[in-house]
């Protein structure tokens, strides 16, 4: 898979992260080609030891200076941590994979799935971004059948995991769950309202049309990573109290007339797809069944009843995987093999 002998310094920032640490899990998993490590956080985890490849790897304070020779960066520690720090790499010579908003929408920045447009990696400027994870799991699916109908628009509602908050949020849940099992107060800090046993429509700041960030991420990364400017996507951005493991709810309306027959078998040739559509015998994806898992899953296709050309489907993904940690070291993948 990649050029022999060849191996990498590889740095991540952001290490002790929720999808830092799923960064270095996914490094050792596939093999990556590491020579040599550098693990990158806050001061105040500056000192901290994590495990890859059954040795012990010291955490450093993320500085300006941090990137002397290193070939790719992987960076997972918010958006302004990535304006300030990832230009920095990129005068030292690294590639620069963000998984952040900072530099998605930027038009010198590829933005890049790579089922979907692996060859925008290739034009990169020194930094790559990562998409939004809940627009990289729905393109997941949407993908396919877009080459097989042309998709026009979607309408969608999300259902994402407290992880896409990052380990406080994690933390918050299982203390709460906890905390009422035991009579108490649950504890409430990383959310507006108590997540568990609760849902809460919003993810992300309000915008003044009455949308969230996040929720016009998916048409706007949309329109780039698919390269249709014509896209469009109307989404309700939903938490709910599930750990690990997003899952979108789509209907969408395509150019061409739309068959069944035709969307599963493009759906089953797909990679880092699988298609879960057994709805009589309760074959469907669920969050807890791919939690941990690189592919995706989809199910519950059929005709949308309330537009032509429409198709419906229920799709399940990782956030941690492949929106994030598993989407990063494939873009590295991609161009550690050029």
């Amino acid at each position: 898979m990649f050029p022999m002998g060849r191996s990498y310094h590889v740095a991540i920032a952001g290490a002790t992260g929720a999808v830092g640490i799923e960064m270095l899990r996914v490094l050792e998993r596939r093999d990556f080609p590491v020579g040599r490590l550098t693990l990158l956080a806050s001061a105040r985890s500056a000192g901290m030891t994590l495990d890859f490849r059954g040795e012990p790897v010291g955490v450093a304070e993320l500085t300006p200076d941090s990137f002397a020779g290193v070939d790719f960066a992987l960076f997972s520690a918010g958006g302004s941590i990535s304006k300030e720090f990832a230009p920095a790499a990129v005068r030292a010579g690294a590639v620069v994979i963000d998984n952040s908003s900072a530099f998605r929408m930027d038009p010198d920045v590829p933005l890049v799935v790579p089922e979907i447009n692996p060859e925008a990696a290739s034009s990169h400027r020194g930094i790559i971004a990562n998409p939004n994870c809940t627009t990289a799991i729905t393109l997941m699916g949407l993908w396919p059948l877009h080459r097989a109908f042309g998709v026009r628009r979607l309408w969608a509602s999300s259902y994402q995991a407290v992880s896409g908050s990052g380990a406080k949020a994690i933390a918050e849940l299982r203390a709460q769950v906890e905390a009422l099992a035991r009579g108490e107060e649950p504890p409430k800090a990383v959310y507006p309202w108590q997540i568990a046993f609760n849902v809460i429509p919003q993810v992300d700041a309000f915008l003044d049309s009455g949308y969230t960030k996040e929720e016009m991420k998916m048409e706007n990364e949309g329109r780039k990573i698919m390269g249709l400017p014509g896209f469009r996507a109307s989404v309700t951005c939903v938490r709910v109290p599930v750990y690990r493991a997003h899952s979108v709810a789509v209907s969408a309306e395509f150019e061409r007339p739309v068959s069944v027959m035709e969307a599963r078998a493009a759906l089953e040739s797909a990679p880092g797809l699988r298609l879960v559509d057994e709805p009589s015998r309760h074959g469907y994806p669920v969050p807890l069944h791919v939690a941990g898992q690189d592919d995706c899953e989809i199910g519950r296709i059929r005709f949308d009843c309330a537009m032509e050309n429409g198709l419906s489907f229920w799709i399940c993904g990782d956030q941690l995987l492949k929106g994030a940690a598993l989407n990063a070291v494939q873009i590295a993948e991609l161009l550690a093999v050029d």
